[in-house]
């Protein structure tokens, strides 16, 4: 379980196809602290940590199966690219975002951004299976950062990023037409299927 608040920027450092992906990916965490068998969240992929080292930089290993590559947008990973990356939520923390599983539920496309006070606007486009359950004010996890809905337009929807959350994660780097990972909100999902039941 995470929150969807960044912690560190990674930077693959590998990747390999055998079988499965296998991505290793460089980090400023203390990897002292880090089990083998840990969820790291790598741009809102809840990914289980195969592998550790110390050198050149901290780093660790995951294993990535077709099915995540698939719903993702891990297919475009490249060695240098960097990712959001985020702990699992330990008991006691603060949950400063929302509650997010790291299931990704598909990509949605940056399809405009623009400059809104000190801001950016970021419009993005959802696959109509997943705009459902996007709604105005409520939360959604973008490449792993929670961030709130401004509006809603059939499948695009608006948010807001403000100058901090874009320097200490990957979306000061981002551009139109970015693919980027989408994880809805849990609660949504849940209301939605009891609606189905309704009457």
């Amino acid at each position: 379980m995470f929150t969807g608040i960044i912690t560190d920027v990674g930077r693959i450092l590998e990747l390999e196809e055998k079988g499965d992906l296998r991505a290793r990916i460089g980090c400023a965490y203390d990897i002292d602290g880090i089990d083998i068998g840990a969820s790291i969240a790598c741009n809102g992929v809840c990914l289980t940590v195969i592998a550790l080292g110390s050198a050149p930089q901290p780093w660790f290993d995951v294993q990535i199966s077709a099915e995540s590559v698939s719903k993702t947008n891990i297919g475009d990973w490249s060695v240098g690219a960097q990712l959001n990356l985020e702990r699992a939520l330990k008991l006691g923390d603060e949950l400063g975002g929302h509650i997010v599983s790291g299931h990704v539920d598909g990509v949605a496309t940056i399809v405009s951004m623009s400059d809104e006070g000190e801001s950016t606007r970021f419009v993005f486009e959802a696959p109509a299976h997943l705009a459902k359950f996007i709604a105005p004010k409520g939360s959604v996890a973008l490449n792993g950062t929670s961030l709130t809905v401004n509006e809603v337009d059939g499948c695009r929807f608006g948010v807001n990023i403000i100058p901090h959350t874009q320097e200490v994660t990957t979306w000061g780097q981002a551009k139109e037409g970015d693919v980027i990972n989408l994880e809805i909100d849990t609660l949504a999902r849940y209301v939605a299927r009891l609606q189905e039941f309704d009457g």
